[in-house]
């Protein structure tokens, strides 16, 4: 399976999200999965990827030219997919992967998360979002997301393209 992770590109955050991250990293490397990812070599991006590669598993990078430009391209990757705009990441780690989860992070992440569900709801594809609610940490977002579809602001369920999960088991039954 190809596994996309959107998350933090941040390294000064609570050290147990880097924990659990190797965790995830070390089970996709483990399943012999594929991790797609943004390709930065920050924060829990270069934790992940660094999880799967110790692993043995396959990284393949979504790197944008800027962030190779700024020096911030992981050496980790055994594939790099070049592109010039985040929207253009976005669309490429879509069409490689199977599936994404979604790990802390920052408006980036949210708008990872978010354009691939939107994707989905007009069927463009049919991949789910597995959203790693990792201490809680996205329980705003739930939140959020309940109210909106209590209001009538999302047509159909949110669930069946959106799953929470807050542990690593959870995240695996989630998964395709």
């Amino acid at each position: 399976m190809n596994i996309s992770v959107f998350c933090s590109a941040n390294s000064d955050i609570d050290p147990d999200f880097f924990t659990l991250t190797r965790q995830l990293g070390t089970w996709i490397g483990q399943q012999g999965h594929t991790l797609v990812y943004g390709g930065a070599d920050l924060g829990l991006m270069e934790c992940v990827a660094r999880a799967v590669a110790e692993a043995g598993g396959h990284i393949t990078g979504v790197v944008p030219q800027r962030l190779e430009q700024m020096g911030h391209a992981s050496p980790l990757p055994d594939v790099r997919i070049y592109c010039e705009t985040l929207s253009e990441r976005k669309d490429l780690m879509l069409e490689h992967s199977d599936v994404a989860i979604v790990l802390p992070g920052g408006i980036g992440t949210l708008d990872e998360a978010f354009s691939m569900a939107a994707s989905g709801t007009l069927y463009y594809h049919d991949k789910r979002v597995v959203v790693y609610n990792m201490k809680g940490f996205w329980d705003d977002m739930e939140r959020l997301l309940e109210g909106l579809q209590r209001q009538g602001f999302i047509r159909g369920d949110y669930r069946l393209r959106i799953a929470f999960a807050r542990t690593l088991d959870e995240v695996i039954a989630c998964l395709p």
